[in-house]
């Protein structure tokens, strides 16, 4: 299985349901190709085709002896194709890497960002100094005011205003608890090695980008191998080991660095292991998430929460995975930052009291029916996509719809920013419904955020392995009489039967709804015998009567006992904020055009200083002026940074520009000030007074930079430097 490092919740699903394969290897049913990408490969054939007659023409005029005009026209008639071919080629490529962005120009930009970033210190690779390790990063001085903005910011829109839970629970986990979860048999992804130097790479990522690079590069490719390629990439998450090696080996991709051979992949266990106590007898694991800690401690919560349905509960807090080989930066890394949301509701009711708040929310969607037949997300009404089943649920809706406000006040582009579902073969049996809010950078379009209702799967795996019963309940007005399907696997005949297999079958047979269950017992008390498909075996399997037993009984019953459904939004925080550091990105030339400046343009929201302090001149009355109002920002708890420096005030400005600060105060007169906004460049003259209670309504969000302009004037003169 392959996962995103996510932030997310990466576990892949383990237990694919038989039916949810919606496509094979041995019978490819690849996504359409786009229509202008189909039309422009067919321009450039017929483009090549056309120059070959031509060079065909041109040889044969030489060989003939023909005069030297008729050649010479023959020739510019070649190059005129050629250079037909060049263009079409290059609209081809614009069109395949997307956006009409070439993937030279991508990198650059990247290369642009990271640069800067590394440079004023947002982050850095780990243990620089010792050569670092790949996949783990420090966050410098303003990165972590980044972080902490976006993680504040996220107890207020979820914590605080959904009244949720928080819990804060330990990274070392028991190896019980993620056996239960099932994270220590399958959470795995497929390793090679190199054959001589036994450097390892991941699978999925040598053939994904193997396939990507000749789709983008090859651009004379045959529609047929197009066709192919693109369907190993719309199944790649779902090729068994042997799918993978048998696709590396007939490609003959090799080692990135070295070029020698591959050996077969093989599973490699993402969890890093450690042991508890100086013994060494209890094993345990760094988490891989943060979700486990919610479900285990759910009888504790419910109680606190007096017994009620629905509630949330949330934490935030470092997961690790011992990722194969980290790449992306931020993007993939072996120690980050979740912040999750189990949301327990019970399941006959899925309905949420504030979704109207989001109902009439539009932005783009990316449904599986649009994916499977190759069309592109569109912008879809949250309501209506909830009212015509596109969305499950009401309350997955909910998420949707507040995950997408989140986002989008954090400064990511509503345009970049998309909801895509999770195909059939991503979802597990057990799953209602998953989207992932997915972020589109230079990298391509990355998932950031996960939004899954994954009904009550998790609760009773940790109530059957703990043996602790994780059950709500719902008390009954006046007694109902019920009727009950019990299912009562023979475990003694099951196993003599299908001995390895047992545990399988009777999951199976206990996971059965009630017109499956009743169809079996039918078909058992006819004939003896029946055929029984087990979807974890893939294969169906001969029951005989006296393996199981099927009834219904009819009971007084003065209250219900359910195990709660849970929607889980998952997000994965340095996902978030890379892709916010990509979005906020821009350059302009500076005053005297011969040089580009770097600007982040961070909301006041995120930024990782909110204000800057200059003294115009170095002069102490000036200066004064300057720690007064920065401790009049702080009071207020507004970061604000004092630059007492003597260069000029336009080289200052770029510096604070650099660091996404959104204003500045520049100190002129002992009575009042300028302040400047960030993007506008613009100024506005304020009483020394008035300024820190201007700055603090600005990066609150009570005043904008129009409100501020129209109450208080334009300075005569504005300070030099931009």
């Amino acid at each position: 299985m392959r996962f995103l490092f996510l932030p997310i919740r990466s576990l892949k699903p383990f237990l694919l349901h038989s039916l949810s394969r919606y496509s094979s290897l041995t019978s490819p049913n690849p996504p359409p190709m786009d229509a202008t990408e189909a039309a422009l490969r067919q321009a450039l054939a017929d483009k090549q085709a056309a120059a070959d007659v031509q060079s065909a023409a041109v040889r044969s005029l030489k060989a003939a002896g023909a005069p030297k005009p008729e050649i010479a026209a023959a020739v510019d008639a070649l190059k005129a194709l050629k250079l037909e071919f060049e263009s079409v080629a290059r609209d081809l490529k614009n069109a395949v890497v997307g956006n009409g962005e070439s993937s030279v120009n991508r990198e650059a930009f990247r290369q642009a960002v990271v640069n800067t970033l590394e440079r004023r210190l947002f982050y850095i690779p780990s243990f620089k100094i010792y050569r670092g390790v790949a996949g783990l990063y420090d966050y410098g001085p303003p990165g972590c005011a980044v972080k902490a903005n976006v993680l504040a910011f996220w107890r207020q829109h979820f914590v605080l205003e959904e009244n949720m839970l928080e819990v804060d629970c330990p990274c070392v986990t028991p190896e019980v608890v993620l056996k239960a979860s099932g994270h220590v048999d399958k959470f795995t992804d497929l390793m090679v090695k190199d054959e001589k130097t036994g450097q390892c790479y991941r699978a999925d990522h040598l053939l994904k980008d193997f396939c990507k690079e000749k789709i983008e590069k090859d651009l004379t490719l045959p529609s047929e191998k197009i066709a192919e390629l693109k369907h190993i990439l719309a199944v790649l998450d779902d090729l068994t080991s042997e799918e993978l090696g048998a696709k590396i080996k007939d490609y003959g991709i090799t080692a990135p660095e070295t070029k020698n051979l591959l050996s077969d992949p093989y599973p490699f266990n993402l969890m890093f292991q450690t042991s508890i106590g100086p013994t060494g007898l209890v094993q345990g694991y760094l988490r891989p998430e943060t979700a486990q800690g919610i479900f285990v401690n759910f009888k504790d919560l419910y109680y606190y929460n007096g017994n009620k349905l629905p509630f949330a509960a949330a934490q935030i807090g470092q997961a690790f995975r011992n990722e194969i080989s980290p790449r992306q930066g931020l993007l993939r890394v072996r120690e980050f930052t979740l912040a999750e949301i189990e949301h327990f509701v019970d399941p006959e009711d899925k309905s949420h009291l504030k979704y109207g708040d989001v109902a009439d929310l539009q932005f783009l969607m990316f449904p599986r029916e649009l994916q499977l037949s190759g069309q592109p997300a569109k912008k879809m009404c949250l309501g209506e996509a909830v009212s015509k089943g596109v969305v499950n649920n009401q309350t997955l809706g909910y998420f949707i719809g507040r995950v997408y406000l989140f986002l989008t006040s954090l400064g990511i582009d509503k345009e970049r920013l998309r909801f895509r579902q999770h195909l059939p073969n991503e979802m597990a049996h057990y799953a209602a419904d998953c989207w992932d809010a997915e972020i589109e950078c230079s990298y391509g379009w990355i998932e950031c955020v996960g939004i899954a209702d994954r009904s009550a799967y998790d609760l009773r795996a940790h109530s059957e392995k703990s043996s602790v019963p994780l059950v709500a309940h719902e008390r009954f007005a006046e007694p109902r009489e019920v009727e009950e399907l019990v299912i009562t696997p023979v475990k003694r005949e099951l196993g003599l039967e299908f001995k390895g297999n047992q545990k399988k079958v009777v999951e199976a047979l206990e996971a059965m709804n009630e017109a499956e269950a009743m169809s079996l017992k039918a078909a058992l008390e006819a004939n003896g015998e029946a055929e029984f498909y087990v979807c974890t075996l893939e294969k169906s399997v001969t029951l005989k009567e006296k393996m199981v037993s099927i009834s219904k009984v009819t009971r007084r019953e003065h209250q219900r006992a359910f195990t709660p459904s849970v929607i889980e939004p998952s997000f994965g925080i340095g996902r978030i904020i890379y892709c916010l550091f990509e979005h906020s990105f821009y350059t302009r030339p500076s005053k005297d055009g011969d040089e580009q400046l770097n600007v982040f343009r961070f909301p006041p929201l995120v930024a990782p200083i909110k204000c800057t302090v200059f003294p115009l001149v170095q002069n102490h009355q000036y200066e004064e002026v300057a720690k007064q109002i920065s401790r009049t920002l702080t009071l207020k708890g507004i970061s604000a940074k004092i630059d007492v420096t003597g260069t000029s005030i336009g080289k200052r400005y770029a510096r604070t520009d650099e660091l996404g600060v959104p204003f500045a105060i520049t100190v002129d007169s002992a009575n009042s000030v300028t302040i400047r906004e960030r993007d506008s460049k613009e100024q506005v003259r304020v009483d020394l007074d008035k300024v820190a209670s201007v700055v603090e309504e600005l990066t609150n969000g009570q005043s904008t930079w129009e409100d501020v302009k129209w109450k208080y004037p334009t300075p005569s003169h504005t300070n030099a430097g931009d």
